[in-house]
């Protein structure tokens, strides 16, 4: 269902003349804004999904991993997609999801939920991160959403013990420059290696987040930056 977009053209301001040979007046034309027509090559790539369902938020894609799922949000029922398809229907597969907390477009921070299956499905490729070769071989997340097409750094992963943490990884969403400065150095100081990459307030994060049976509670956590060209 996902449609690779074409070449967005350039566009002649409404009202411009055009000369006659066809080509548009050069004083009186506009290119196409960056922003806009990445909004519209997103809107063509992914709008059969969303018109299949209006949960449908962005795409997450790992290169040469299992990974490459539709992400969710419904509002009204954080958890519905913990135990929901994608077409709603029941399924222990679930479907990756944000946060309720989480606003696209809005929030400098994404909080993406996935399952850890047995069968290698959904997230469970996020634990291998816990080698740093695996890191080095796969350092670049891909999250599109109805709206941009977007690369992400990896900055930092780690292992959670939700039982007996103070820190709430998932709470940091819409933070100000004390609060982004606050969960990057949580999140370094847990950090299993260097990656060598960190991020500034200003940057734009994803934050995975799966389970991983290290503790009787535990998560996989994987923060990566948004990378700007």
């Amino acid at each position: 269902m996902i449609v690779e977009p074409t070449d967005v053209p350039d566009v002649t301001e409404p009202g411009t003349t055009v000369t006659d040979d066809d080509e548009p007046a050069e004083e009186t034309t506009a290119p196409v804004d960056d922003e806009i027509a990445e909004a519209l090559a997103a809107q063509e790539k992914y709008q059969a999904l969303y018109d299949q369902n209006s949960d449908f938020v962005g795409w997450i894609k790992i290169e040469n991993t299992m990974i490459s799922y539709p992400v969710m949000q419904s509002i009204d029922s954080p958890d519905f997609y913990l135990k929901h398809g994608f077409d709603k229907g029941y399924s222990n597969y679930g479907v990756p999801y944000i946060d309720e907390a989480c606003a696209t477009g809005l929030s400098n921070n994404i909080v993406i939920y996935g399952h850890n299956m047995k069968n290698g499905s959904m997230f469970s490729d996020l634990v291998k991160y816990s080698f740093q070769d695996y890191y080095e071989s796969h350092p670049v997340i891909q999250y599109d959403t109805i709206t941009q097409l977007s690369a992400y750094q990896i900055v930092c992963v780690f292992r959670f013990d939700t039982n007996n943490e103070t820190f709430r990884f998932h709470e940091y969403t819409d933070m100000n420059e004390e609060e982004f400065t606050e969960y990057m150095t949580n999140c370094h100081e847990r950090q299993l290696y260097d990656t060598g990459v960190t991020a500034e307030y200003g940057d734009e994060l994803i934050t995975l987040s799966t389970c991983e049976y290290t503790y009787e509670n535990g998560r996989f956590v994987v923060v990566a930056r948004k990378i700007v060209e």
